[in-house]
């Protein structure tokens, strides 16, 4: 039996409209623009009951960055040096490298799992997911927690 996947990436325009309300009473909340929830959820006309049974479910992906710790696995070549490039991706990017899995290479192939504290990052998430997908080496990167 499949499981269906837990979390899914969808453009904003697809979702319904009280989801990005919600996160507009949310982003409203933590800038201080408004001080209560009552306050937030009148300024984007939305019920508090919607606002509360969505808030933990709705987080805008740049957010997904901040503060976190984020499991991406990569498929390898297996040759010399590329797994020390991208370490220093992580390194020059600030991403701080929690832990490194590797899986015996097979098929000139291997499979690596790093966790990193993504806090410091300098770029956005979905612009370092890009670099490590055209990192010369690399043959499939995902982002597997976060």
């Amino acid at each position: 039996m499949t499981k269906n996947p837990k979390y899914f990436i969808i453009e904003a325009s697809a979702l319904p409209e009280v989801f990005l309300k919600v996160a507009e009473a949310k982003r409203l909340l933590s800038t201080g623009e408004a001080a209560t929830v009552n306050e937030a959820t009148k300024m984007t006309n939305i019920s508090r009951s919607a606002f509360y049974k969505y808030r933990d479910a709705v987080l805008p992906f740049q957010n997904m960055m901040t503060g976190r710790i984020i499991t991406f696995q990569l498929l390898l070549r297996d040759e010399q040096g590329i797994l020390s490039g991208i370490l220093a991706v992580f390194a020059e990017r600030g991403a701080n490298i929690q832990t490194i899995n590797s899986i015996v290479p097979s098929n000139s192939c291997a499979v690596v799992t790093i966790s990193a504290d993504t806090m410091h990052l300098t770029e956005s998430l979905e612009d370092f997911m890009r670099e490590l997908e055209n990192f010369k080496g690399v043959i499939k990167s995902e982002i597997l927690a976060g």
